[in-house]
């Protein structure tokens, strides 16, 4: 499995706009529709990347614990789906409903939302305050398949913790690792 780092956004960045078709209710919704009052998490995953499927108990867990406190998640994926069918829509889904995704699963079919959010790899999470300028971009925790070390989500609940409480969130952010985007060849 290959392992891709974060491009690691510039923190202050305003969150691009997108409007994009959810899995899950199957409607087109907007990041203002789905922004938090306090914070939002637009994190960048798939159904077929170990990575993902590692973290994935972790981030319906943080989903499930943060939303009630007015951080809102937006989960997206962005894959080829030509070459990667496993990521489609319909799949897609199946995913958020297995997981219990208290959020959007979004389709990005023209990868350009990744792009405006040079993001690389799945998992990749980005935590925009309520005025949706970048305070966080990175690792979810030091948990990876198979290193051994627990799940805990510890490096993006720090930082939702410290939004939340008005303390400065530390500029040093180890970027996320896991599989690359598969762009669409053109």
């Amino acid at each position: 499995m290959a392992r891709t780092p974060s491009n690691m956004l510039p923190l202050g960045t305003k969150a691009p706009d997108f409007e994009l078709l959810d899995t899950v209710s199957d409607q087109k919704l907007s990041l203002n529709q789905l922004k938090g009052e306090k914070g939002t998490v637009v994190m960048f995953i798939c159904n077929h990347c170990p990575f993902v499927i590692h973290v994935n108990p972790e981030i319906s867990k943080l989903g499930r614990e943060y939303q009630s406190k007015g951080i809102n998640f937006v989960a997206i994926s962005s894959n080829d789906v030509e070459n990667y069918p496993q990521d489609a829509p319909h799949l897609m889904k199946e995913k958020a409903q297995e997981m219990d995704y208290t959020f959007p699963y979004l389709y990005d079919e023209t990868q350009e939302v990744a792009k405006a959010y040079d993001a690389a790899c799945t998992p990749d999470f980005y935590l925009f305050d309520g005025n949706l300028k970048l305070v966080y971009r990175g690792q979810l925790d030091d948990s990876r398949p198979g290193n051994g070390l627990p799940l805990t989500g510890s490096d993006l609940r720090n930082a939702m913790d410290a939004l939340l409480e008005g303390s400065a969130i530390s500029a040093d952010q180890k970027p996320s690792i896991g599989c690359n985007i598969k762009w669409i060849e053109t």
